[in-house]
């Protein structure tokens, strides 16, 4: 798939972005990702909500392999091979993906960027002392006088 191709299968959708990611593309939208366009096919950001469209068309979550496994990517599903024929409905998968991918980032929403401190020379550190030890004092004790 090239990027021309793919600007007109989201003609529908609306307008987005294509950039290069792994073998393939990433496809965003409001800046946003929410599709990978891979070797391996077309595949679509999912999640609890849109999981069970992918699995009653029969499609697969992402995976690829390493040398020592296969890893199963369940964010990403293989869209289904009938959609590059209904631009229309194709869209509407999109908008379930883009919105499954604005529920992902609301999940992680960031707790903010720390500031890195600036470099300050280390100043030279006092050693404690050992604590003394404590002497339990008590009272004096009246005497009575005889």
């Amino acid at each position: 798939m090239d990027r021309e191709f793919l600007i007109d299968l989201f003609a529908d959708f609306g307008p987005v972005a294509i950039r290069k990611m792994f073998s393939g593309y990433g496809i965003s939208a409001d800046g946003i990702n929410f599709a990978l366009a891979l070797r391996a096919g077309l595949f679509f950001r999912a999640d609890e909500v849109t999981i069970p469209d992918f699995e009653a068309e029969g499609s697969k979550p992402f995976q690829y392999s390493t040398r020592a496994k296969t890893v199963l990517v369940n964010s990403y599903w293989e869209l289904p091979a009938r959609l590059f024929d209904d631009s229309e409905e194709l869209a509407q998968w999109a908008r379930a993906a883009l919105a499954a991918a604005q529920r992902a980032k609301v999940k992680k929403r960031p707790k903010g960027k720390k500031v890195a401190k600036k470099a300050e020379p280390k100043k030279p550190v006092a050693k404690k002392r050992p604590a003394k030890k404590s002497v339990r004092r008590v009272g004096k004790v009246k005497r009575a006088h005889r």
